[in-house]
């Protein structure tokens, strides 16, 4: 298809021109701009174009949705109207870095660095849950533990905790592998600079109190300089100064060491520098801060527990919204380091819970069948633990189920805090976050969980029910892939022949909607379903040719004998991989069958980067040959044997 030129510079004129684009990329479906200022965007002018399925700013970037097929012509032709230059992602993804203000850079980079190591520290909160219940007292005897009443599961338990407590006992290595990797460094000097910090010829953080108030803290004496000789178990501040430190010695050591000798230069430099920083300034210092903020809010909590349950039990679910949620696990993992256990994460637990039992609450409300069927599905993610599906796809598109959330959350969060309730390591959120709690405080616990599950759940079917009868909530607007199946008898006879779609992918279907991302989520592209996979494999959903393979291989475009095209987006922002993960079975050009393997993903690479998996499945907008277009019952799918879409083809 032939680009329009003065369509494309309608775009650029909409942006606010040429000198107001300071980078610009693409994806498979939009344009990624950085601009100078998002304010003079003209909107209206956007929006009439017929090249712009939609818009929508996020992370400093402002994007436009063209669409797969279209987005790389569209981006070519601008990129000859301003005679800028081409920037690869990871250069528009600096750009808009700098855009954003230094708390939200900072709230960005923490969780860059948390994010990857998070699947290490999940395991581990889930393996020291089940520790807790073997050996914990007056669960299952009273005033006895289940290994003390079974001496035989004793050693048993003893190993489960070794493997739960390695990666708490190792954090340092998990965070300087992390962090040096987002401060541009080499991923095994941070890896060996953890080490450094927890070598066993150092006293243990955790004998530190006690050490100190002996008066048996060891020294290192150099030259008359005494100075601790620590280690920083469970400890975040000290690794992560020294891993930025880290990071900058070695870049500026690689720009300056010639190539014949970096090997003998640059990573001992670096490792010796950093490690006496670490152990003469930065580590003393930051340790004291840390132990500085440990201290204050844990006396916040401990003097003015209401307040502190009431802001963050009611107020967590905004947190996640606004992304800062993230922030907080640096602030968990310092607690259960040096205090034993984190009262925040309690608190967590009962605001996905909460949510997800308002998110339930409007399957008792809403009339419109697919959104029902969203508000159970996002529900149970949320009482496992993910309340993203909950929060953004129901909760607060009708507002008032968001509220309530909330207001259950802080009644049960004040409980907690009234009570002093800890979790031993931060695992799963939602109905399994117990696992995590101290035994002996379960039955506070479960107490709140039966407050956020109640009074959200029944404040919002009250206001719903009362709201519909009042009239001042219309009912869930249907879907317009319903609207358009309101066909009249005469043109559902008049159509073409149906063809029917089968899944590409193992796992289970879910609406388009549930995807988070605006440019899917809206339908601003196609319509569609999407799939949460449980097998990392993509095949034809029939027989075709491949239309286009995306550079990153995260991506495919399929097109039938009738010219109907599908595409295939494996993951959201998954193209920042750069292909990492990911290996293409085709090419362009190619004629598959049904059922052929087309692309094989790594699961597991893409949750360690912290991006979602869940794959939308489209039929993009435009194609004539597209008529009447089914959504197939949601739930598990199996490739190649369940039908997920049928269209009724044009001719």
């Amino acid at each position: 298809m032939a680009i329009d030129r003065k369509s494309v510079e309608q775009i650029v004129q909409a942006v606010g021109g040429k000198d107001n684009i300071e980078a610009a990329t693409h994806c498979v479906t939009r344009l990624r701009l950085v601009l100078v200022d998002d304010s003079i965007v003209d909107e209206k002018l956007l929006e009439q174009n017929e090249l712009v399925k939609g818009h929508f700013s996020t992370q400093g970037q402002f994007q436009v949705v063209i669409g797969p097929g279209l987005v790389d012509k569209v981006y070519d032709e601008m990129i000859s109207i301003t005679g800028g230059q081409r920037a690869s992602k990871d250069e528009v993804k600096a750009a808009a870095g700098k855009k954003q203000n230094p708390i939200q850079q900072a709230i960005k980079t923490l969780a860059d660095i948390f994010i990857p190591i998070l699947p290490a520290i999940i395991t581990a909160g889930l393996l020291l849950g089940i520790n807790n219940i073997l050996t914990g007292p007056d669960i299952f005897f009273k005033g006895q533990s289940l290994v003390q009443v079974y001496p035989a599961w004793a050693d048993f338990a003893s190993i489960i905790n070794l493997i739960a407590s390695t990666a708490f006992a190792f954090l340092p290595a998990l965070i300087g592998w992390s962090a040096v990797v987002r401060f541009g460094g080499s991923p095994l000097l941070g890896i060996v600079l953890g080490l450094i910090l927890v070598h066993p010829d150092l006293l243990n953080a955790y004998g530190y109190a006690e050490a100190s108030a002996k008066g048996t803290i060891p020294m290192w004496n150099l030259f008359g300089w005494h100075i601790e000789k620590i280690g920083y178990q469970g400890q975040v501040l000290p690794v992560l100064v020294s891993s930025y430190v880290l990071a900058r010695i070695e870049r500026f050591l690689n720009k300056r060491v010639a190539d014949s000798i970096k090997l003998l230069v640059v990573a001992p430099v670096a490792l010796l520098v950093t490690g006496f920083l670490a152990f003469t300034v930065i580590g003393p210092i930051t340790f004291a801060i840390a132990n500085a903020i440990t201290s204050g809010l844990v006396y916040i909590f401990h003097a003015f527990p209401f307040l502190g349950g009431l802001l963050y039990g009611g107020l967590y679910a905004l947190l996640v919204v606004t992304g800062m949620h993230h922030t907080f696990l640096a602030v968990d993992v310092q607690l259960i380091g040096s205090q034993g256990g984190t009262f925040l994460w309690p608190m967590l637990a009962l605001s996905n819970i909460a949510q997800g039992a308002a998110a339930l609450a409007m399957l008792f409300v809403l009339r419109d069948q697919k959104a029902k069927g969203l508000a159970v599905t996002s529900s149970v993610s949320a009482f496992l633990g993910v309340t993203e599906p909950a929060i953004f796809g129901v909760n607060i598109r009708f507002k008032y189920p968001f509220i309530f959330g909330m207001v259950g959350s802080a009644i049960g969060g004040i409980l907690l805090t009234l009570n002093h309730v800890l979790a031993s390591s931060i695992g799963v959120g939602g109905i399994p976050g117990f696992l995590s709690i101290f035994p002996n405080q379960w039955l506070v616990f479960f107490a709140g969980m039966g407050i956020v599950l109640v009074v959200p759940f029944g404040l919002t079917v009250l206001y719903g029910k009362f709201s519909n009868r009042k009239k001042q909530v219309e009912p869930t607007a249907t879907s317009h892939e319903e609207v358009k199946a309101e066909t009249t008898s005469e043109e559902k006879q008049s159509g073409g022949s149906i063809l029917e779609i089968r899944s590409p992918l193992t796992g289970t279907a879910v609406p388009l909607n549930q995807v988070p991302d605006p440019a899917f989520a809206q339908e601003q592209m196609g319509q569609g379903i999407a799939i949460e996979p449980t097998e990392g494999r993509v095949v034809a959903p029939f027989d075709g040719v491949v239309a286009h393979v995306i550079k990153s291989k995260h991506a495919v475009i399929l097109q039938h004998a009738s010219g109907l095209q599908i595409l295939v987006h494996v993951g959201i922002d998954t193209v920042s991989l750069k292909g990492n993960g990911f290996t293409s079975h085709v090419q362009a050009g190619d004629e598959v069958k049904a059922g052929q393997l087309l692309i094989e993903f790594d699961m597991e690479a893409i949750r360690a980067a912290g991006l979602p998996l869940i794959t939308p499945i489209l039929i993009p907008d435009g194609q004539e040959v597209v008529g009447q277009l089914k959504e197939q019952p949601l739930g598990p799918v199996v490739m190649y044997r369940d039908i997920i879409l049928s269209i009724r083809l044009t001719s």
